[in-house]
């Protein structure tokens, strides 16, 4: 089990904190999930590549819907880009071990089971093939358990600590029927349940969301296991089946973490898309904070933004090192001196 430890949670001040801690919790998932998925070669692992993009576009409405209630308790968001590889926000971990050292791993089952351990729920279906730690620090707790705790405190919150429409982030232009206002309790409860199912599942021993889709910790559970997981009629309701058709040959020869290798003995070429990528990756954040302040239209600049970062990893893939049997993907550094 992945245990995240969060403050203390009695005043609205201690609830800034913890909505910091999810905005760039959920952020900070998407460079190691975007780096597995773009190194996907065209033409191959189409299964994997639509599962782990879905999860990736999700991750961005969560980290959305954490802003719109940030934003209606008076609060002003606040993005910090995280370096990699490194710990995510709350030392999300192993009990009694280190905190979790998230890489930037291309598409392989390193990378997938990476992905299974940050999305892992307080208890999971033992459905063959899924395992879970059952030790448990008293002062942690899993993501599910961190918004639990985070939602049963804003209910005892008067309606007059809310403000109805204040640098809301709504579907206008993207994500249809998935972004909406929050503009008091009943909307930030909502968005809550959503946030949570859509990670680790709707109910106990359920690896369902409330869109009746299969949850994050599962999804990434078919791709590491090659199988789809299906309703049976057995002692655990669902059994894995089929087959995803992975060939984990089918990605770039990436170097794992960019972000740490010494590219100043690197052909110039290769350089070159490394700046390509952290610029889109830079312009990409700095949208998504202008969005989360009230910039009108800065989601759709941020969107435009992934689409250009996206293109510039395709690009960086496909450039030797000097070893020319080895490419690096984008390390998703966050330029220094860029404003947020």
């Amino acid at each position: 089990m992945i245990l995240l430890k969060a403050g203390p949670l009695k005043t609205v001040d201690d609830a800034y904190a913890l909505l910091k801690l999810a905005i760039n919790l959920e952020f900070s998932t998407l460079p190691p999930y975007l780096y597995a998925l773009y190194s996907i070669l065209p033409g191959y692992n189409s299964e994997a590549a639509r599962r782990i993009k879905s999860i990736a576009q999700q991750e961005m409405i969560h980290m959305c819907l954490v802003s719109n209630i940030w934003n209606a308790l008076r609060g002003n968001p606040v993005l910090d880009p995280p370096d990699y590889p490194g710990t995510l926000p709350g030392d999300i971990g192993e009990p009694g071990k280190p905190p979790l050292d998230v890489h930037l791993y291309r598409f392989s089952p390193e990378a997938m089971k990476q992905g299974m351990n940050i999305e892992e729920p307080v208890d999971p279906p033992p459905i063959p093939h899924v395992t879970a730690l059952r030790a448990a620090a008293p002062q942690s707790e899993t993501i599910g358990q961190f918004y639990d705790r985070l939602k049963a405190f804003l209910g005892t919150l008067p309606a007059t600590a809310w403000i109805p429409g204040r640098n809301q982030i709504t579907d206008n232009q993207f994500f249809v029927g998935r972004l909406f206002e929050v503009n008091g309790y009943h909307d930030a409860a909502k968005a809550i349940d959503e946030i949570k199912s859509e990670g680790e599942g709707a109910k106990k021993d359920d690896p369902l969301d409330f869109q009746h889709e299969i949850a994050h910790y599962y999804r990434f559970g078919e791709i590491f296991n090659n199988q789809v997981l299906t309703k049976a009629d057995n002692k655990y309701g669902y059994a894995w089946t089929g087959t995803l058709h992975i060939d984990w040959q089918g990605a770039y020869p990436a170097i794992d973490d960019p972000g740490t290798h010494d590219f100043s003995h690197e052909p110039p070429e290769a350089r070159a898309a490394q700046d390509r990528c952290n610029a889109a990756y830079t312009a990409m954040v700095a949208a998504l904070q202008n969005a989360m302040t009230g910039t009108e239209g800065a989601l759709g600049v941020a969107v435009r933004a992934m689409f250009d970062l996206r293109m510039a990893a395709r690009d960086a893939f496909t450039v030797p090192l000097a070893d020319p049997a080895k490419v690096a993907g984008p390390a998703f550094k966050y330029l220094n001196g860029a404003s947020l």
